[in-house]
This record gives C-alpha cells, sequence and structure tokens, in this order.
C-alpha cells in the first residue's frame, strides 16, 4: 500500500503543497512544448505539401544557429546576420528543390525520405567544413534578447521566469500566428494547403510544385532559425542541437502528421507531460533522465487508441 500510496496519491499532494513550485514546473515545460511545436511545424508543413519525411529539419535548425553566429563572428552586425541568414536558408530551399526534390519526382516515398537522409549528412559535413566542430555561443545580447529574470511571488512562494525563455515563447507565438494567416489568408498559402489535400487536383489548376517546394523548405528553414536562436540562448550552438529535433517525433505521432494545430497542442502538451513526470515520478523512482523516453512512450500509448494521432484525419478504405 505504502508503495502505491507514493507513486499514485503523494506526487499530487506535492503539487498542492507546493503550488509555487509547480507552477515552475509548468512554465518551464510550457517553454520547451512550444519549441518542440515550432520544430514539429517544420515537418508538418514539408510533409502536407510533397508527403516528404523531412528528416534534414533537425540539422537544418543547428545550420542556421551556426550561419547567423559564423556571419557575425566574421565582422557582420546582428541585425545584418539575421536577413543574410535567412537569404542563406532561401538559397539552400532553392538548391534543395532543384537538385535532389525535381530529379526525384513521382519516386516511392521511401526514396525521397532517403533523400532527406542525405541532405542530413551533407549539411553536417558541409557545416562542420565551414564552421567547425566546437561548440558556439549565440549572440543572444547582440540579438537584442534580454538575458535577465522575473522574479514572481504566488500563493507566498517564489517562480523564476527567464526573460530569454519569454521571448522565446513570444517570438514562437508571433511566428505560429504569422504562419497561421498566411496559410489561411494569403493565395500561396491556399496553394500549399491546396496541393497538401490533392496533388493532382492542386497541379491541374497550374499550381507550381517547384515553386511550393521551395516556399515550404524556405519556412521551414525560417523556423528552424527562431528555433536555432532561442534553443542556442539556452544551451548553446552545437551539432548537438539536432537531437532535441528528435523530440517532434513524440509531437508529430501525437498530434498528427499533417495538422498545424496538432503539432502546436501536441509540442505544449508533451513539454508540459514530460517536465511533470520527470519532476514528480522520474527523479523520486526512476533516477532521472526520463525526459528522453516518456514522450516516445506516451505518443505510442495515444497510438493504440487513435492511430492517426489526436488531430490526424481518420482513414476509411472501403474493401
Amino acid at each position: 500500500m505504502r508503495v502505491l500510496y507514493d507513486v499514485l496519491i503523494d506526487p499530487f499532494v506535492q503539487m498542492f503543497a507546493l503550488p509555487d513550485f509547480f507552477l515552475q514546473v509548468l512554465w518551464e515545460g510550457f517553454v520547451s512544448g512550444v519549441l518542440y511545436a515550432l520544430i514539429a511545424l517544420g515537418f508538418v508543413l514539408i510533409y502536407k505539401s510533397s508527403r516528404i519525411f523531412n528528416f534534414a529539419q533537425g540539422i537544418m535548425v543547428v545550420f542556421s544557429a551556426l550561419t547567423l553566429v559564423g556571419l557575425h563572428s566574421m565582422g557582420v552586425p546582428a541585425i545584418a546576420a539575421v536577413p543574410l541568414t535567412l537569404l542563406v536558408m532561401y538559397l539552400l530551399a532553392m538548391s534543395i528543390e532543384r537538385v535532389v526534390l525535381r530529379p526525384l519526382v513521382n519516386q516511392p516515398d521511401i526514396i525521397l525520405f532517403m533523400a532527406t537522409i542525405g541532405i542530413t549528412l551533407f549539411l553536417i559535413g558541409f557545416g562542420q567544413l565551414v564552421f567547425g566542430g566546437d561548440n558556439k555561443v549565440m549572440i543572444t545580447e547582440q540579438l537584442g534578447i534580454p538575458t535577465g529574470a522575473f522574479e514572481l511571488e504566488p500563493f507566498g512562494g517564489f517562480v523564476l521566469i527567464e526573460q530569454k525563455d519569454l521571448t522565446a515563447v513570444t517570438l514562437a507565438i508571433l511566428l505560429v500566428v504569422g504562419l497561421l494567416v498566411f496559410l489561411n489568408k494569403t493565395k500561396m498559402g491556399r496553394a500549399i494547403r491546396a496541393l497538401g489535400d490533392d496533388h493532382q487536383a492542386a497541379l491541374s489548376v497550374g499550381i507550381s510544385l517547384s515553386t511550393i517546394w521551395v516556399l515550404v523548405w524556405f519556412i521551414a528553414g525560417v523556423i528552424a532559425l527562431v528555433t536555432g536562436v532561442v534553443w542556442g540562448a539556452r544551451a548553446g550552438v552545437s551539432f548537438a542541437l539536432e537531437v532535441i529535433a528528435y523530440k517532434a517525433l513524440p509531437v508529430l505521432m501525437l498530434g498528427g502528421l499533417e495538422s498545424v494545430s496538432g503539432a502546436i497542442v501536441g509540442g505544449i502538451a508533451i513539454g508540459i507531460l514530460e517536465k511533470i513526470f520527470e519532476i514528480y515520478w522520474g527523479q523520486p523512482f526512476l533516477g532521472g533522465n526520463t525526459e528522453t523516453w516518456f514522450p516516445f512512450i506516451f505518443a505510442l500509448l495515444v497510438l493504440l487508441f487513435r492511430p492517426q494521432g489526436l488531430f490526424g484525419e481518420r482513414i476509411i478504405e472501403r474493401i
């Protein structure tokens, strides 16, 4: 009985006994979840428009952050390094479309997936050649990202909110809102949605496949840059940052591979739940470090009951 109490009841007692600490845990999980959602959005956009699972999204986060820091180290002011990095990501999108995707049109999905693995390996090698393999420090202050903290006292306790985390959440929300407006209110955004709904019908009305592919890969590059900046501000810039992109996989499993809203909700849910589990169950009973595997177990449990994810479309096949 004691074991059942410790596992099933005591963690919730602690949440109510120390509500300020619980709020701190929720905030940390929310920040991580927002950033997971950003990475997942890059996967969703490319998959919706081309049915390609972009394995290279993680290295694009690293490559964009390295480009930004590298340009600044060469003497380029931070205010100019950002648009130059965006230009690099646009050129990368054009190159991927022209060199990799265009010759593989109408090839099986597994071929396109393998192509994105090739893109990943190329960017790793090219990035190490140009920028080296050493860890870099994100130019946080030069970009105007505040590094202080707000100290709150809810319930008579103490909650610390770092300003760079608040900036990350704000940037992520603005990017998501802008992306939703673009997809729903602009001609090119509607073309991306049309291509995702029905490739053949979209092509038959004159939508250019190559133009849309360049656009969505560039948007994925913009998302990668924002993610690289905010994650780099928290943990530095290195090729190990690519591992963070793998956290988008359970987000996609949970939210559905074709759902923008699913990526957002799934990312926030994964971020909060993994942090709560780590603090109240992982550290006391499992020695910690549960954040590396808990999201995948949770997503798999969801898939047992809803294979298409919470926001994915149910596929009905008639025989």
